[in-house]
């Protein structure tokens, strides 16, 4: 009975690791969508817009569902605040991707969950030991290791990543405090609800409208966004944290590679390095607050 359970845990884990390249392969390919058609001359800002427009779209069958169920709150207030930052993140992020290499965007970008550990030191009175924190140097340590400060200017376009991770953190932080009362239909319904809106009002100011080409292509990085946070969330269903976070590496070879044939965009040596890094980082802060997890229900 104890081997069937042990074997029923390692497939789930093993699907559940499938579910997380799936979506880093399909968050990749969305990347890749944004940079096309900026590169057609569409404003990030606006591609930003449909981005959201679609993921609004994708939530209606909810309400069909549930009604009006998923407006029921009594956090309205921190859902909308969490709604107008990741609107800052989404666009600084879409911008970023328009200018500088998709690899070093994601390498960057793989730094939210440093800074979220960082940020709960004094927000929840959080207490990190000695290996987190080695943890979260490391990272750090990766990221200066992309930028070269003093070797190279830092752009604009690698500030405008750093930016949206951090920010990606804050709202890591308050979906955590949301977690404890609200679902995941009501915040996800919230994040749309205030997110199309607020990239509207940016959008307009750069605002033309798409050809049918990049309609197609606006559409379709919308399905693959929303299909990849479906993934993975199934992803994070189906096995635990720290087993399939490090498979969400796959990301920058995916990205690496769709970046190469499609834009002849190389990454060099210090972003696979500096990629690195940080990564092994949040696999083993992830690694770590598993093992907190379990010893606090023990």
């Amino acid at each position: 009975m104890e081997t069937q359970s042990i074997n029923k845990t390692a497939n789930a884990s093993l699907v559940g690791i499938g579910w997380m390249i799936f979506y880093s392969a399909l968050i990749s390919g969305m990347h890749v969508s944004i940079r096309y058609v900026a590169d057609s001359g569409l404003h990030p800002f606006e591609i930003a817009f449909f981005r959201n427009l679609f993921a609004l779209i994708a939530v209606v069958p909810w309400f069909i569902k549930y009604g009006l169920t998923p407006l029921k709150t009594k956090k309205l207030g921190w859902l909308v605040t969490r709604g107008a930052v990741n609107t800052l993140c989404m666009l600084s992020f879409f911008m970023a991707i328009s200018i500088i290499p998709l690899a070093e965007v994601t390498a960057l970008s793989f730094t939210a969950p440093i800074f979220a550990t960082m940020l709960a030191i004094p927000i929840f009175g959080e207490k990190v030991g000695i290996r987190r924190w080695g943890a979260i140097l490391l990272g750090l340590g990766g990221v200066m290791i992309i930028l070269r400060p003093g070797f190279q200017v830092v752009g604009y376009g690698q500030w405008l990543v750093l930016f949206s991770a951090v920010g990606w953190a804050v709202c890591l932080i308050i979906i955590k405090n949301l977690g404890k009362t609200e679902t995941a239909v009501t915040i996800t319904t919230y994040m749309s609800l205030v997110m199309a809106p607020l990239t509207l009002i940016p959008a307009l100011f750069y605002w033309q409208w798409p050809t049918w080409e990049q309609l197609v292509v606006l559409a379709g990085l919308g399905i693959l966004g929303g299909c990849g946070q479906m993934a993975m969330a199934q992803s994070l269903r189906l096995a635990d944290t720290h087993v399939v976070t490090p498979f969400d590496y796959t990301r920058l070879i995916f990205v690496s590679i769709l970046g190469y044939l499609l834009f002849e965009q190389i990454p060099d040596r210090y972003v696979w390095i500096g990629g690195t890094l940080i990564f092994i980082s949040v696999a083993f802060i992830a690694y770590r607050e598993q093992i907190k997890r379990s010893a606090q229900t023990t």
